[in-house]
Protein backbone atom coordinates (compact mmCIF):
# COMPACT_ATOMS: atom_id res chain seq x y z
CA UNK A 1 0.00 0.00 0.00
CA UNK A 2 1.36 3.51 -0.80
CA UNK A 3 1.65 5.71 2.04
CA UNK A 4 1.14 9.07 -0.13
CA UNK A 5 -1.70 7.82 -2.30
CA UNK A 6 -5.00 9.25 -1.38
CA UNK A 7 -8.12 10.97 -2.85
CA UNK A 8 -9.71 14.59 -1.86
CA UNK A 9 -13.16 15.42 -1.86
CA UNK A 10 -14.10 18.90 -2.21
CA UNK A 11 -16.76 20.56 0.59
CA UNK A 12 -16.68 23.84 -1.15
CA UNK A 13 -17.18 26.48 1.48
CA UNK A 14 -17.51 24.84 4.79
CA UNK A 15 -19.73 26.92 7.86
CA UNK A 16 -17.82 25.58 11.37
CA UNK A 17 -19.48 25.51 14.59
CA UNK A 18 -17.28 28.22 15.74
CA UNK A 19 -19.19 30.78 12.96
CA UNK A 20 -15.87 30.53 10.87
CA UNK A 21 -15.64 29.02 7.41
CA UNK A 22 -12.53 26.78 5.67
CA UNK A 23 -12.98 28.15 1.91
CA UNK A 24 -12.68 25.85 -0.80
CA UNK A 25 -12.60 23.13 1.88
CA UNK A 26 -11.55 19.83 0.95
CA UNK A 27 -11.49 16.16 2.74
CA UNK A 28 -8.46 13.49 2.35
CA UNK A 29 -9.60 10.07 2.22
CA UNK A 30 -8.50 6.30 1.38
CA UNK A 31 -10.81 3.00 0.73
CA UNK A 32 -9.98 -0.15 1.20
CA UNK A 33 -11.98 -3.31 -0.79
CA UNK A 34 -15.42 -3.26 -2.36
CA UNK A 35 -18.19 -0.82 -1.96
CA UNK A 36 -20.89 -3.23 -1.68
CA UNK A 37 -19.79 -4.45 1.30
CA UNK A 38 -20.41 -3.48 4.93
CA UNK A 39 -19.07 0.34 4.90
CA UNK A 40 -16.37 0.96 8.01
CA UNK A 41 -15.10 4.44 8.98
CA UNK A 42 -11.65 4.72 10.25
CA UNK A 43 -10.70 7.77 11.20
CA UNK A 44 -6.97 9.44 11.65
CA UNK A 45 -5.92 10.41 15.18
CA UNK A 46 -3.59 13.53 16.33
CA UNK A 47 -0.35 14.40 13.94
CA UNK A 48 -1.74 11.01 11.75
CA UNK A 49 -1.47 10.47 8.26
CA UNK A 50 -3.93 8.59 6.48
CA UNK A 51 -1.22 5.59 6.10
CA UNK A 52 -1.01 5.77 9.92
CA UNK A 53 -3.70 3.93 9.75
CA UNK A 54 -2.74 1.02 7.78
CA UNK A 55 -1.27 -1.02 10.51
CA UNK A 56 -4.50 -2.25 11.42
CA UNK A 57 -5.95 -3.30 7.94
CA UNK A 58 -4.91 -6.40 6.39
CA UNK A 59 -6.39 -9.67 4.99
CA UNK A 60 -4.82 -10.92 7.98
CA UNK A 61 -6.52 -8.78 10.41
CA UNK A 62 -10.35 -8.15 11.16
CA UNK A 63 -9.96 -5.13 8.94
CA UNK A 64 -10.00 -7.19 6.48
CA UNK A 65 -10.74 -5.71 2.57
CA UNK A 66 -12.23 -8.64 1.81
CA UNK A 67 -15.13 -8.77 4.07
CA UNK A 68 -15.45 -4.55 4.43
CA UNK A 69 -15.51 -1.66 2.68
CA UNK A 70 -12.98 0.58 5.02
CA UNK A 71 -12.84 4.71 4.41
CA UNK A 72 -9.81 6.02 6.39
CA UNK A 73 -10.36 9.67 6.48
CA UNK A 74 -8.03 12.72 7.70
CA UNK A 75 -8.95 15.28 10.24
CA UNK A 76 -8.82 19.02 9.43
CA UNK A 77 -5.03 20.24 10.30
CA UNK A 78 -3.16 16.61 9.29
CA UNK A 79 -1.95 18.44 6.10
CA UNK A 80 -3.97 15.73 4.15
CA UNK A 81 -7.37 17.62 4.46
CA UNK A 82 -7.94 20.96 4.58
CA UNK A 83 -4.86 22.23 6.96
CA UNK A 84 -2.63 25.65 7.56
CA UNK A 85 0.05 23.76 5.55
CA UNK A 86 -1.96 23.42 2.16
CA UNK A 87 -4.47 26.62 2.48
CA UNK A 88 -3.45 29.77 0.32
CA UNK A 89 -6.16 32.04 2.59
CA UNK A 90 -4.35 34.65 4.77
CA UNK A 91 -4.39 34.56 8.59
CA UNK A 92 -5.04 32.04 11.24
CA UNK A 93 -6.85 28.51 10.12
CA UNK A 94 -10.33 28.87 11.22
CA UNK A 95 -11.06 27.13 14.77
CA UNK A 96 -12.23 23.33 13.91
CA UNK A 97 -14.60 20.76 16.05
CA UNK A 98 -14.93 17.40 15.88
CA UNK A 99 -18.09 18.00 14.88
CA UNK A 100 -17.24 19.71 11.91
CA UNK A 101 -14.76 17.00 10.93
CA UNK A 102 -17.66 14.18 11.17
CA UNK A 103 -20.22 16.66 9.33
CA UNK A 104 -17.53 16.72 6.59
CA UNK A 105 -16.94 12.84 6.96
CA UNK A 106 -20.66 12.20 6.92
CA UNK A 107 -20.86 13.98 3.78
CA UNK A 108 -18.00 12.49 2.09
CA UNK A 109 -19.95 9.18 2.98
CA UNK A 110 -23.01 10.13 1.84
CA UNK A 111 -22.76 12.05 -0.67
CA UNK A 112 -19.40 11.21 -2.84
CA UNK A 113 -19.10 7.77 -1.64
CA UNK A 114 -23.27 6.68 -2.01
CA UNK A 115 -23.14 5.21 1.75
CA UNK A 116 -26.94 4.82 3.57
CA UNK A 117 -25.29 3.49 6.39
CA UNK A 118 -22.32 2.98 8.22
CA UNK A 119 -21.42 -1.14 9.77
CA UNK A 120 -19.03 0.50 12.13
CA UNK A 121 -16.88 3.52 13.01
CA UNK A 122 -13.63 2.71 14.73
CA UNK A 123 -10.42 4.10 15.86
CA UNK A 124 -7.58 5.62 18.29
CA UNK A 125 -6.95 8.17 20.50
CA UNK A 126 -8.50 11.68 18.02
CA UNK A 127 -9.95 8.41 16.16
CA UNK A 128 -11.82 7.28 19.13
CA UNK A 129 -12.95 11.30 19.87
CA UNK A 130 -14.56 10.96 16.35
CA UNK A 131 -16.11 7.46 16.73
CA UNK A 132 -17.63 9.01 20.00
CA UNK A 133 -18.59 12.13 17.51
CA UNK A 134 -20.58 10.04 14.79
CA UNK A 135 -22.64 8.27 16.91
CA UNK A 136 -23.55 10.96 18.78
CA UNK A 137 -24.43 13.57 15.78
CA UNK A 138 -25.92 10.37 14.03
CA UNK A 139 -27.21 8.05 15.73
CA UNK A 140 -29.25 5.89 13.40
CA UNK A 141 -26.67 6.09 11.41
CA UNK A 142 -24.01 3.46 12.53
CA UNK A 143 -24.49 -0.15 14.13
CA UNK A 144 -21.10 -0.55 15.52
CA UNK A 145 -18.31 1.88 17.47
CA UNK A 146 -14.98 1.13 19.15
CA UNK A 147 -13.07 4.06 20.23
CA UNK A 148 -10.03 2.46 21.80
CA UNK A 149 -7.44 4.72 24.09
CA UNK A 150 -10.02 7.95 23.55
CA UNK A 151 -12.87 9.76 24.95
CA UNK A 152 -16.09 11.78 24.34
CA UNK A 153 -15.16 14.89 26.38
CA UNK A 154 -11.90 15.91 26.82
CA UNK A 155 -11.18 15.60 30.89
CA UNK A 156 -9.87 18.63 32.34
CA UNK A 157 -6.20 16.58 33.26
CA UNK A 158 -6.21 15.77 29.42
CA UNK A 159 -6.45 19.62 28.55
CA UNK A 160 -3.30 20.19 31.24
CA UNK A 161 -1.53 17.95 29.06
CA UNK A 162 -2.47 19.67 25.74
CA UNK A 163 -1.79 22.75 27.60
CA UNK A 164 2.27 21.58 27.65
CA UNK A 165 2.16 20.37 24.98
CA UNK A 166 0.71 23.31 22.99
CA UNK A 167 3.27 25.97 25.15
CA UNK A 168 6.04 24.07 24.46
CA UNK A 169 5.37 24.04 20.59
CA UNK A 170 4.94 27.71 20.98
CA UNK A 171 7.52 29.10 23.46
CA UNK A 172 9.91 29.65 20.24
CA UNK A 173 7.10 32.11 19.05
CA UNK A 174 7.72 34.49 21.92
CA UNK A 175 3.78 33.84 22.66
CA UNK A 176 2.22 32.28 26.10
CA UNK A 177 -0.80 30.14 25.10
CA UNK A 178 -3.34 31.53 24.22
CA UNK A 179 -5.59 30.30 27.08
CA UNK A 180 -7.24 26.70 27.43
CA UNK A 181 -9.74 26.07 24.56
CA UNK A 182 -7.61 28.48 22.54
CA UNK A 183 -6.40 28.37 19.34
CA UNK A 184 -2.65 28.18 19.36
CA UNK A 185 -0.90 31.33 19.43
CA UNK A 186 -1.82 34.45 21.73
CA UNK A 187 -0.52 36.95 19.40
CA UNK A 188 -2.52 38.31 16.82
CA UNK A 189 -1.00 36.40 14.04
CA UNK A 190 -0.92 35.98 10.86
CA UNK A 191 2.08 34.61 12.33
CA UNK A 192 1.08 31.48 13.13
CA UNK A 193 1.33 30.19 9.66
CA UNK A 194 5.16 31.27 9.22
CA UNK A 195 7.62 29.58 11.10
CA UNK A 196 11.61 29.68 10.42
CA UNK A 197 13.46 26.62 10.41
CA UNK A 198 14.79 26.99 13.51
CA UNK A 199 11.92 28.12 15.18
CA UNK A 200 10.38 24.52 14.40
CA UNK A 201 13.17 22.62 15.02
CA UNK A 202 13.72 23.79 18.39
CA UNK A 203 9.61 24.13 18.89
CA UNK A 204 8.79 20.78 17.52
CA UNK A 205 12.09 19.07 19.05
CA UNK A 206 10.76 20.46 22.31
CA UNK A 207 7.26 19.05 21.87
CA UNK A 208 8.43 15.97 21.23
CA UNK A 209 9.90 15.87 24.92
CA UNK A 210 6.81 17.10 26.73
CA UNK A 211 4.95 14.23 24.46
CA UNK A 212 7.28 11.37 25.68
CA UNK A 213 6.39 11.41 29.37
CA UNK A 214 2.78 11.27 28.35
CA UNK A 215 3.04 9.03 25.62
CA UNK A 216 4.17 6.24 27.38
CA UNK A 217 3.45 4.19 30.88
CA UNK A 218 6.23 4.96 34.00
CA UNK A 219 6.49 0.86 33.76
CA UNK A 220 7.23 1.28 29.93
CA UNK A 221 10.15 3.20 30.92
CA UNK A 222 10.42 1.03 33.90
CA UNK A 223 11.18 -2.08 32.25
CA UNK A 224 13.03 0.10 29.36
CA UNK A 225 11.06 -1.56 26.95
CA UNK A 226 12.43 1.25 24.26
CA UNK A 227 15.93 -0.44 24.39
CA UNK A 228 14.00 -4.20 24.16
CA UNK A 229 10.88 -3.71 22.00
CA UNK A 230 12.04 -1.12 20.37
CA UNK A 231 15.79 -1.01 19.84
CA UNK A 232 16.86 1.91 21.10
CA UNK A 233 20.37 1.99 22.83
CA UNK A 234 19.65 4.16 25.73
CA UNK A 235 17.15 6.89 26.86
CA UNK A 236 18.66 9.50 24.93
CA UNK A 237 18.81 8.01 21.75
CA UNK A 238 15.25 7.26 22.13
CA UNK A 239 14.05 10.68 22.94
CA UNK A 240 16.25 12.16 19.76
CA UNK A 241 15.03 8.51 17.74
CA UNK A 242 11.75 8.43 18.18
CA UNK A 243 9.90 11.34 20.03
CA UNK A 244 12.01 14.45 18.23
CA UNK A 245 12.33 12.30 14.92
CA UNK A 246 8.38 11.96 15.02
CA UNK A 247 7.53 15.72 16.04
CA UNK A 248 9.89 17.13 13.83
CA UNK A 249 8.13 15.33 10.49
CA UNK A 250 5.45 17.81 11.29
CA UNK A 251 4.07 21.00 10.67
CA UNK A 252 3.80 23.10 13.52
CA UNK A 253 0.60 25.35 12.17
CA UNK A 254 -0.62 21.69 11.62
CA UNK A 255 -0.56 20.33 15.39
CA UNK A 256 -2.16 23.79 16.31
CA UNK A 257 -5.24 23.00 14.64
CA UNK A 258 -5.65 19.54 15.48
CA UNK A 259 -4.28 20.44 19.44
CA UNK A 260 -7.37 22.90 19.70
CA UNK A 261 -10.00 20.58 17.97
CA UNK A 262 -8.73 17.83 20.78
CA UNK A 263 -8.89 20.42 24.01
CA UNK A 264 -12.51 21.19 23.06
CA UNK A 265 -13.45 17.64 22.03
CA UNK A 266 -17.20 17.11 23.95
CA UNK A 267 -19.84 15.32 22.36
CA UNK A 268 -22.34 17.00 24.44
CA UNK A 269 -21.70 20.46 22.57
CA UNK A 270 -24.38 20.39 19.40
CA UNK A 271 -27.67 20.03 19.04
CA UNK A 272 -30.20 18.65 21.02
CA UNK A 273 -27.70 18.07 24.00
CA UNK A 274 -26.60 21.72 24.74
CA UNK A 275 -23.93 20.41 27.17
CA UNK A 276 -25.70 17.65 28.64
CA UNK A 277 -23.00 15.08 28.54
CA UNK A 278 -25.19 12.57 29.74
CA UNK A 279 -28.10 12.85 27.58
CA UNK A 280 -25.61 13.03 24.91
CA UNK A 281 -24.39 9.65 25.30
CA UNK A 282 -27.36 8.24 26.39
CA UNK A 283 -28.66 9.22 22.81
CA UNK A 284 -26.19 6.23 21.96
CA UNK A 285 -27.33 3.08 19.54
CA UNK A 286 -24.59 2.22 18.25
CA UNK A 287 -23.25 -1.38 19.89
CA UNK A 288 -20.18 0.18 21.42
CA UNK A 289 -17.00 -1.32 22.65
CA UNK A 290 -14.97 1.11 24.82
CA UNK A 291 -11.57 0.14 25.05
CA UNK A 292 -9.65 2.07 27.48
CA UNK A 293 -5.78 1.27 27.96
CA UNK A 294 -4.85 0.38 31.44
CA UNK A 295 -1.98 2.19 31.41
CA UNK A 296 -3.08 5.35 29.56
CA UNK A 297 -1.95 8.58 31.32
CA UNK A 298 -4.32 10.69 29.48
CA UNK A 299 -7.12 8.57 28.89
CA UNK A 300 -8.01 6.41 32.20
CA UNK A 301 -10.47 3.72 32.09
CA UNK A 302 -11.97 5.48 34.98
CA UNK A 303 -13.34 7.95 32.52
CA UNK A 304 -14.30 5.26 30.05
CA UNK A 305 -16.33 3.58 32.44
CA UNK A 306 -18.15 6.84 33.24
CA UNK A 307 -18.95 6.85 29.76
CA UNK A 308 -20.29 3.47 29.65
CA UNK A 309 -22.25 3.99 32.54
CA UNK A 310 -23.69 6.92 30.87
CA UNK A 311 -25.04 4.50 27.87
CA UNK A 312 -28.67 2.92 27.81
CA UNK A 313 -28.71 -0.85 28.95
CA UNK A 314 -27.18 -3.06 26.65
CA UNK A 315 -25.70 -0.63 24.46
CA UNK A 316 -21.96 -0.23 25.77
CA UNK A 317 -19.64 -2.79 27.18
CA UNK A 318 -15.87 -1.36 28.36
CA UNK A 319 -12.98 -3.86 28.05
CA UNK A 320 -9.48 -2.48 29.29
CA UNK A 321 -6.07 -2.50 27.42
CA UNK A 322 -3.99 -5.11 29.44
CA UNK A 323 -0.54 -3.64 28.43
CA UNK A 324 2.08 -1.74 29.94
CA UNK A 325 2.20 0.97 27.19
CA UNK A 326 0.72 3.21 27.86
CA UNK A 327 -1.47 5.56 25.50
CA UNK A 328 0.41 3.29 22.97
CA UNK A 329 -1.18 0.35 23.57
CA UNK A 330 -4.07 1.41 21.03
CA UNK A 331 -1.75 2.11 18.39
CA UNK A 332 -0.25 2.85 15.93
CA UNK A 333 1.07 -1.15 15.47
CA UNK A 334 4.46 -0.49 17.62
CA UNK A 335 3.22 -3.21 19.98
CA UNK A 336 2.93 -6.42 18.11
CA UNK A 337 0.94 -8.20 20.89
CA UNK A 338 -1.57 -5.41 21.34
CA UNK A 339 -2.19 -5.43 17.82
CA UNK A 340 -3.15 -9.33 18.45
CA UNK A 341 -5.27 -8.62 21.17
CA UNK A 342 -7.18 -5.38 19.57
CA UNK A 343 -7.47 -7.25 16.46
CA UNK A 344 -9.15 -10.51 18.66
CA UNK A 345 -11.11 -7.73 20.18
CA UNK A 346 -12.49 -6.26 17.27
CA UNK A 347 -12.76 -10.11 15.76
CA UNK A 348 -15.45 -10.64 18.83
CA UNK A 349 -17.38 -7.85 18.75
CA UNK A 350 -18.18 -7.65 15.06
CA UNK A 351 -18.98 -11.84 15.62
CA UNK A 352 -21.20 -10.60 17.85
CA UNK A 353 -22.48 -8.04 16.34
CA UNK A 354 -23.11 -9.03 12.71
CA UNK A 355 -23.65 -6.22 9.72
CA UNK A 356 -27.14 -6.53 8.99
CA UNK A 357 -28.20 -7.79 12.27
CA UNK A 358 -27.47 -4.80 14.75
CA UNK A 359 -30.42 -2.21 13.07
CA UNK A 360 -33.24 -4.25 13.94
CA UNK A 361 -31.71 -3.98 17.41
CA UNK A 362 -31.20 -0.44 17.37
CA UNK A 363 -34.74 0.07 15.87
CA UNK A 364 -35.76 -1.70 19.42
CA UNK A 365 -33.86 0.70 21.36
CA UNK A 366 -35.07 3.86 19.56
CA UNK A 367 -38.70 2.58 20.45
CA UNK A 368 -38.11 2.40 24.22
CA UNK A 369 -36.77 5.31 24.77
Amino acid sequence: MSRSDFDTYKLGDWDLQSGEKIADAHIAYKTFGDPKLPAIVYPSWFSGAISDNFWLIGEDKTLNPNRYFIIITALFGNGESSSPSNTLAPGPFPKCSFYDNVRAQYELVTKHLGITHLYAVLGWSMGAAQTFQWITQYPDFVDVAIPFCGSAKTSLHNQVFLEGVKSSLIAVKESPSAGVGQLGIKLDCTDSKTWTASQKETGLKAMGRVYAGWGFSQAFYRHKLYETALGYKGLEDFMQGFWEKWACSKDPANLLVMLDTWENGDVSTQEPYNGDFEKAMGSIKAKTLVLPGKTDLYFPPEDSEYEVKCMQPGVGKLDVIPSIWGHWAGGPGDSKEDVKWLDQQLADFFAEHTAGQVSGLAEKIKEAL
